[in-house]
Protein backbone atom coordinates (compact mmCIF):
# COMPACT_ATOMS: atom_id res chain seq x y z
CA UNK A 1 0.00 0.00 0.00
CA UNK A 2 2.82 2.41 0.87
CA UNK A 3 4.55 1.77 -2.47
CA UNK A 4 1.29 2.49 -4.28
CA UNK A 5 1.06 5.77 -2.38
CA UNK A 6 4.60 6.75 -3.34
CA UNK A 7 3.88 5.92 -6.98
CA UNK A 8 0.77 8.10 -6.95
CA UNK A 9 2.67 10.97 -5.34
CA UNK A 10 5.34 10.69 -8.03
CA UNK A 11 2.70 10.79 -10.75
CA UNK A 12 1.16 13.88 -9.16
CA UNK A 13 4.50 15.69 -9.10
CA UNK A 14 5.33 14.65 -12.66
CA UNK A 15 1.96 15.88 -13.93
CA UNK A 16 2.46 19.22 -12.17
CA UNK A 17 5.89 19.56 -13.80
CA UNK A 18 4.30 18.78 -17.17
CA UNK A 19 1.71 21.49 -16.65
CA UNK A 20 4.41 24.00 -15.67
CA UNK A 21 6.33 23.09 -18.82
CA UNK A 22 3.20 23.60 -20.92
CA UNK A 23 2.47 27.01 -19.36
CA UNK A 24 6.07 28.10 -20.02
CA UNK A 25 5.94 26.90 -23.63
CA UNK A 26 2.62 28.70 -24.13
CA UNK A 27 4.20 32.04 -23.21
CA UNK A 28 7.25 31.32 -25.36
CA UNK A 29 5.04 30.78 -28.39
CA UNK A 30 2.75 33.69 -27.52
CA UNK A 31 5.76 36.00 -27.26
CA UNK A 32 7.05 34.84 -30.64
CA UNK A 33 3.62 35.35 -32.22
CA UNK A 34 3.58 38.89 -30.79
CA UNK A 35 7.11 39.67 -31.95
CA UNK A 36 6.80 38.30 -35.48
CA UNK A 37 3.05 38.46 -36.22
CA UNK A 38 3.13 34.66 -36.50
CA UNK A 39 -0.43 33.44 -37.00
CA UNK A 40 0.38 29.73 -36.74
CA UNK A 41 2.11 30.16 -33.38
CA UNK A 42 -0.73 32.29 -32.03
CA UNK A 43 -3.28 29.63 -32.98
CA UNK A 44 -1.13 26.88 -31.49
CA UNK A 45 -1.15 28.69 -28.12
CA UNK A 46 -4.93 29.10 -28.25
CA UNK A 47 -5.46 25.45 -29.12
CA UNK A 48 -2.96 24.18 -26.53
CA UNK A 49 -4.66 25.98 -23.66
CA UNK A 50 -7.21 23.18 -23.40
CA UNK A 51 -4.38 20.78 -22.59
CA UNK A 52 -3.18 22.99 -19.73
CA UNK A 53 -6.74 23.08 -18.41
CA UNK A 54 -6.98 19.29 -18.64
CA UNK A 55 -3.72 18.85 -16.72
CA UNK A 56 -5.11 21.06 -13.98
CA UNK A 57 -8.21 18.86 -13.75
CA UNK A 58 -6.07 15.72 -13.64
CA UNK A 59 -3.98 17.12 -10.81
CA UNK A 60 -7.07 18.10 -8.87
CA UNK A 61 -8.60 14.64 -9.32
CA UNK A 62 -5.36 12.90 -8.25
CA UNK A 63 -4.99 15.15 -5.23
CA UNK A 64 -8.56 14.63 -4.05
CA UNK A 65 -8.19 10.89 -4.50
CA UNK A 66 -4.97 10.88 -2.45
CA UNK A 67 -6.58 12.91 0.31
CA UNK A 68 -9.62 10.66 0.43
CA UNK A 69 -7.90 7.26 0.20
CA UNK A 70 -4.44 7.76 1.70
CA UNK A 71 -4.94 10.50 4.32
CA UNK A 72 -1.40 11.88 3.87
CA UNK A 73 0.22 13.77 6.74
CA UNK A 74 3.12 16.19 7.28
CA UNK A 75 5.19 16.91 4.16
CA UNK A 76 3.08 14.61 1.96
CA UNK A 77 -0.05 16.54 2.89
CA UNK A 78 1.71 19.81 2.04
CA UNK A 79 2.72 18.40 -1.32
CA UNK A 80 -0.80 17.30 -2.23
CA UNK A 81 -2.52 20.51 -1.15
CA UNK A 82 0.15 22.77 -2.65
CA UNK A 83 0.08 20.86 -5.94
CA UNK A 84 -3.63 21.59 -6.28
CA UNK A 85 -3.09 25.29 -5.61
CA UNK A 86 -0.10 25.59 -7.93
CA UNK A 87 -2.02 23.79 -10.69
CA UNK A 88 -4.74 26.45 -10.51
CA UNK A 89 -2.12 29.19 -10.84
CA UNK A 90 -0.44 27.45 -13.79
CA UNK A 91 -3.82 27.17 -15.49
CA UNK A 92 -4.22 30.93 -15.16
CA UNK A 93 -0.74 31.48 -16.58
CA UNK A 94 -1.83 29.45 -19.60
CA UNK A 95 -4.90 31.64 -19.92
CA UNK A 96 -2.76 34.77 -19.93
CA UNK A 97 -0.53 33.38 -22.67
CA UNK A 98 -3.69 32.60 -24.63
CA UNK A 99 -4.89 36.20 -24.20
CA UNK A 100 -1.60 37.46 -25.67
CA UNK A 101 -1.99 35.07 -28.58
CA UNK A 102 -5.58 36.23 -29.20
CA UNK A 103 -4.40 39.80 -29.67
CA UNK A 104 -1.51 38.77 -31.91
CA UNK A 105 -3.92 36.72 -34.04
CA UNK A 106 -6.42 39.56 -34.20
CA UNK A 107 -3.85 41.97 -35.64
CA UNK A 108 -2.40 39.55 -38.22
CA UNK A 109 -0.82 40.13 -40.74
CA UNK A 110 0.35 43.30 -38.97
CA UNK A 111 2.20 43.49 -35.70
CA UNK A 112 0.25 44.73 -32.71
CA UNK A 113 1.87 48.18 -32.45
CA UNK A 114 4.90 49.94 -33.82
CA UNK A 115 7.64 52.14 -32.48
CA UNK A 116 8.38 52.35 -28.75
CA UNK A 117 5.16 50.49 -27.89
CA UNK A 118 6.36 47.44 -29.81
CA UNK A 119 9.83 47.59 -28.27
CA UNK A 120 8.39 47.80 -24.76
CA UNK A 121 5.94 44.95 -25.26
CA UNK A 122 8.64 42.71 -26.72
CA UNK A 123 10.81 43.39 -23.68
CA UNK A 124 7.90 42.51 -21.39
CA UNK A 125 7.18 39.36 -23.36
CA UNK A 126 10.82 38.29 -23.10
CA UNK A 127 10.75 38.80 -19.32
CA UNK A 128 7.50 36.82 -19.06
CA UNK A 129 9.12 33.98 -21.02
CA UNK A 130 11.99 33.95 -18.52
CA UNK A 131 9.50 33.79 -15.64
CA UNK A 132 7.76 30.83 -17.28
CA UNK A 133 11.03 28.96 -17.71
CA UNK A 134 12.03 29.65 -14.12
CA UNK A 135 8.64 28.47 -12.85
CA UNK A 136 8.99 25.24 -14.81
CA UNK A 137 12.47 24.70 -13.36
CA UNK A 138 11.27 25.52 -9.84
CA UNK A 139 8.40 23.03 -9.98
CA UNK A 140 10.73 20.36 -11.32
CA UNK A 141 13.68 20.95 -8.96
CA UNK A 142 11.99 22.55 -5.92
CA UNK A 143 15.06 24.78 -5.52
CA UNK A 144 14.17 27.89 -3.53
CA UNK A 145 17.05 29.86 -5.05
CA UNK A 146 14.97 29.80 -8.25
CA UNK A 147 12.00 31.18 -6.31
CA UNK A 148 14.12 34.21 -5.37
CA UNK A 149 15.06 34.70 -9.03
CA UNK A 150 11.38 34.72 -9.98
CA UNK A 151 10.73 37.51 -7.47
CA UNK A 152 13.53 39.56 -9.04
CA UNK A 153 12.26 38.92 -12.56
CA UNK A 154 8.76 40.01 -11.55
CA UNK A 155 10.13 43.33 -10.31
CA UNK A 156 11.56 43.93 -13.79
CA UNK A 157 8.14 43.18 -15.30
CA UNK A 158 6.45 45.53 -12.85
CA UNK A 159 8.82 48.33 -13.84
CA UNK A 160 8.19 47.75 -17.54
CA UNK A 161 4.46 47.71 -16.84
CA UNK A 162 4.74 51.15 -15.24
CA UNK A 163 6.63 52.35 -18.30
CA UNK A 164 3.77 51.12 -20.51
CA UNK A 165 1.35 53.41 -18.68
CA UNK A 166 3.73 56.33 -19.01
CA UNK A 167 3.83 55.68 -22.74
CA UNK A 168 0.04 55.45 -23.03
CA UNK A 169 -0.45 58.69 -21.07
CA UNK A 170 2.04 60.59 -23.25
CA UNK A 171 -0.04 62.77 -25.57
CA UNK A 172 2.72 62.67 -28.17
CA UNK A 173 2.97 58.86 -28.37
CA UNK A 174 1.56 58.82 -31.91
CA UNK A 175 -0.50 55.68 -31.26
CA UNK A 176 -4.02 55.01 -32.49
CA UNK A 177 -6.81 54.23 -30.04
CA UNK A 178 -6.56 50.54 -30.92
CA UNK A 179 -2.81 50.54 -30.31
CA UNK A 180 -3.31 52.17 -26.92
CA UNK A 181 -5.85 49.52 -25.99
CA UNK A 182 -3.47 46.79 -27.13
CA UNK A 183 -0.57 48.19 -25.11
CA UNK A 184 -2.70 48.42 -21.97
CA UNK A 185 -4.14 44.92 -22.39
CA UNK A 186 -0.89 43.22 -23.29
CA UNK A 187 1.00 45.04 -20.56
CA UNK A 188 -1.57 43.84 -18.04
CA UNK A 189 -1.52 40.22 -19.24
CA UNK A 190 2.28 40.01 -19.25
CA UNK A 191 2.56 41.68 -15.84
CA UNK A 192 -0.02 39.30 -14.37
CA UNK A 193 1.87 36.32 -15.80
CA UNK A 194 4.82 37.44 -13.71
CA UNK A 195 2.61 37.90 -10.64
CA UNK A 196 1.37 34.33 -10.96
CA UNK A 197 4.95 33.17 -11.25
CA UNK A 198 5.58 34.80 -7.86
CA UNK A 199 2.53 33.02 -6.48
CA UNK A 200 3.99 29.68 -7.58
CA UNK A 201 7.33 30.63 -6.00
CA UNK A 202 5.72 31.41 -2.65
CA UNK A 203 3.61 28.28 -2.66
CA UNK A 204 6.72 26.26 -3.44
CA UNK A 205 8.44 27.92 -0.49
CA UNK A 206 5.62 26.62 1.72
CA UNK A 207 5.87 23.15 0.20
CA UNK A 208 9.61 22.90 0.86
CA UNK A 209 9.84 24.61 4.24
CA UNK A 210 6.37 24.42 5.75
CA UNK A 211 6.56 28.17 6.34
CA UNK A 212 3.87 30.33 4.81
CA UNK A 213 4.74 33.37 2.71
CA UNK A 214 1.95 35.86 2.04
CA UNK A 215 0.75 35.88 -1.56
CA UNK A 216 -0.20 39.41 -2.46
CA UNK A 217 -2.97 40.14 -4.92
CA UNK A 218 -2.90 43.32 -6.96
CA UNK A 219 -6.38 44.47 -8.04
CA UNK A 220 -6.59 45.67 -11.62
CA UNK A 221 -8.18 48.91 -12.75
CA UNK A 222 -7.64 48.58 -16.51
CA UNK A 223 -11.19 47.35 -17.09
CA UNK A 224 -12.60 50.70 -15.98
CA UNK A 225 -10.05 52.57 -18.08
CA UNK A 226 -10.83 50.65 -21.26
CA UNK A 227 -14.59 50.87 -21.11
CA UNK A 228 -15.11 47.26 -22.16
CA UNK A 229 -13.17 47.31 -25.46
CA UNK A 230 -11.78 43.77 -25.36
CA UNK A 231 -10.32 41.66 -28.18
CA UNK A 232 -12.03 38.62 -29.61
CA UNK A 233 -12.00 35.55 -27.40
CA UNK A 234 -12.25 36.97 -23.89
CA UNK A 235 -14.32 39.34 -21.82
CA UNK A 236 -13.87 41.88 -19.05
CA UNK A 237 -13.79 39.10 -16.48
CA UNK A 238 -10.57 37.75 -17.98
CA UNK A 239 -8.72 40.83 -16.69
CA UNK A 240 -8.84 39.16 -13.26
CA UNK A 241 -6.62 36.21 -14.27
Amino acid sequence: MRQEFRNEMKTLEETLAKQARSAARAMEHAADSLRNANLALAESVIDADANIDELQRQIEDMAISLLARQAPVASDLRTVVTAMRIAITLERMGDLARHVAYIARGRFPERVVGGPGYDLLVRMADEAVRVGRQVEELVRKQDLAIADEIDERDEVLDDLHRQSFQLVLDEDNGMSHQEIVDVVLLGRFLERYGDHGVTVARRMHFLVTGLRVDVESTPGTEEEMLGGDFPEGFSAGDMED
